[in-house]
């Protein structure tokens, strides 16, 4: 197994993913829609919304997974936000030098086949992924592949979303302290 290296810009990217204020948040009907439609399309037998923190991969919303984190050390994850503009395709896992021998594949869930799209927000910062994860090899398909990058584009519009709320909601924090103190 090859552990997950961390980004160049990895304190910055931490800092970017902390401000969203996501992790260990709620399940949200918008983030469960999204990995339903992924599973529907690539029929698959889990997907994932998927965000890499310090130490851990947590799951925002998941499908067909038992799981709210796993190790970075172990993440498939791990290895596709060090290239954000491309999905991380591993067709078989068994196969792979870097997954052969981790322990998602060599026990449960028995991952044979990952697709994960990177989460970039808008200064090009890969916070986690959209993946798709199945138990038999399998090869990624332009039309699978072209739904992955649509739903991922969906998944950090709703987080863009959401650092606007907080974003806001720290603001008129702020503007009320200021006023108390006029």
């Amino acid at each position: 197994m090859i552990k997950p290296g961390l980004p160049f810009n990895e304190k910055l990217r931490q800092r970017a993913l902390d401000r969203y204020e996501v992790l260990d948040s709620e399940n949200e009907p918008r983030y469960d829609f999204i990995v339903r439609m992924a599973k529907m399309i690539s029929d698959v037998p889990m997907v994932a919304v998927s965000l890499v923190d310090r130490n851990r991969q947590w799951f925002k919303a998941t499908e067909g997974l038992n799981v709210k984190q796993t190790p970075r050390e172990v993440s498939f994850c791990g290895h596709a936000i060090l290239r954000p503009g491309e999905i991380l395709v591993v067709e078989d896992a068994t196969k792979d030098e870097r997954f052969h021998d981790n322990p998602l594949v060599t026990g449960a869930p028995g991952v044979r086949f990952y697709a994960g799209k990177p989460l970039v927000n808008d200064v090009g910062l890969a916070l986690g992924t959209l993946c798709i994860i199945d138990t038999k090899p399998r090869k990624m398909t332009p039309k699978i592949a072209e739904a992955l990058e649509n739903l991922a584009g969906q998944v950090m519009h709703h987080l863009d979303n959401r650092l606007m709320e907080v974003t806001l909601r720290d603001c008129n924090r702020s503007s009320m302290a200021m006023t108390m103190f006029m």
